[in-house]
């Protein structure tokens, strides 16, 4: 597997991790219209185009496929994570995060927050993030909820 940054040349095929992360989730967790109207988003959502076009951040390869990737936009913000279904549990999240959490240390940021989904929550809680809040937000009249998280990367001595 290779790891590298995302380039402007990458947005087609974050669109279609995305597309493919979200429809291959359990059904158990989000409804098939939920997962529709969120998945929808990486075509309507200004705030998608905004991350994918000005964020930074790496995509994960295997062979000659793209399987994950993760964003952070604006600096302080892992505002992307996202992993193929049938790529999910091999530890490709993980490399991702670290990824993103080591990039942020290198340019002198000493927090980092997202916004995890009911999947995601627990990949960061793994990876020492912390829970800020549960929140309720609606997309296209449909009720969602996620975590607002966060994690220190610098420990500061007195």
């Amino acid at each position: 597997m290779n790891l590298r940054q995302i380039t402007i040349k990458d947005q087609i095929t974050l669109k279609s991790i995305y597309f493919d992360s979200i429809q291959s989730i359990d059904e158990k967790i989000y409804s098939k219209e939920q997962k529709l109207v969120w998945s929808s988003q990486a075509w309507i959502n200004l705030e998608f185009r905004k991350s994918i076009t000005r964020g930074k951040g790496f995509i994960m390869e295997d062979i000659n496929k793209k399987i994950g990737f993760a964003i952070r936009y604006p600096q302080n913000k892992l505002s992307l994570l996202y992993v193929r279904g049938n790529f999910r549990g091999k530890g490709i999240g993980n490399i991702l995060i670290n990824a993103i959490e080591k990039e942020a240390l290198n340019e002198g940021i000493s927090s980092i927050q997202t916004d995890a989904s009911l999947l995601s929550f627990k990949l960061f809680l793994k990876n020492n993030w912390k829970i800020i809040h549960k929140e309720k937000i609606i997309i296209e009249n449909l009720i969602f909820y996620r975590y607002k998280m966060f994690k220190n990367l610098k420990i500061f001595k007195n």
